[in-house]
């Protein structure tokens, strides 16, 4: 299969993980679309979602699911969300659609986090993928000097020559030349530098669940 074609089969494998009855928290990315497409099969069973983006938010409501402020929900059964990495422990690196801060306030607001990707996306040590990092503008150089100190090498994510703005009103940094082997504390680590709004780390709020899309099928890591 192609990894379209995958990225299909795990979005609707996640229609099993969804309660009935109840508001679902969503991600966001190519891999999260596909789980849209399949939860709109089943939206009359549902209550709606919480959306960690606009991008989704947009998609959802055009397909007729109820979208709730996260404010309105006191607590979310699960959240379901792709990944640009995922290692043995549930613990991921996400932040390619830019939306890793609210994709972090939406998995801590629930009490599962399923990771829906691609066999592409498994890893032994977090950092082959650049790693995001949200961050207030004015702290740009200090924490690009703070990364080079760890090996890293941080750029300004851009969009059409201009940084891309999150819908925080935030800019991100794409650190690559990282190996994270120990991704809880580097994530702790990384959160207590100022200007740092969030870091695309996710240890605190690793999966509990992945439905890896594989050539021979759907393969369930349970952590």
């Amino acid at each position: 299969m192609t990894q379209d074609e995958l990225k299909t089969v795990v979005g609707r494998a996640a229609l099993r993980y969804v309660p009935l009855g109840e508001v679902v928290g969503v991600g966001t990315g190519s891999t999260v679309n596909k789980f849209i497409e399949a939860l709109a099969t089943m939206k009359d069973q549902i209550r709606g979602a919480v959306s960690s983006s606009e991008a989704s938010t947009d998609r959802l409501r055009a397909l007729g699911i109820r979208v709730f402020d996260a404010n309105e929900v006191e607590e979310l059964a699960v959240y379901i969300d792709g990944a640009d990495e995922i290692d043995g422990q549930g613990c991921m690196i996400k932040g390619g659609g830019a939306a890793l801060t609210r994709e972090k306030i939406v998995a801590a607001q629930s009490r599962r986090f399923i990771c829906i990707a691609d066999e592409s996306k498994k890893v032994e040590v977090l950092g082959k993928y650049p790693l995001p990092v949200e961050i207030i503008p004015m702290a740009t150089q200090r924490i690009v000097r703070k990364f080079a100190a760890l090996g890293g090498t941080a750029t300004v994510r851009l969009r059409y020559d201009n940084p891309l703005v999150t819908d925080n009103g935030q800019h991100i940094l794409d650190v690559t030349g990282l190996s994270i082997r120990d991704p809880l504390a580097f994530e702790t680590e990384v959160k207590q530098w100022p200007g740092v709004v969030e870091v695309g780390v996710f240890a605190q709020q690793k999966a509990a669940v992945c439905l890896l899309g594989t050539s021979g099928g759907v393969q369930t890591l349970n952590f």
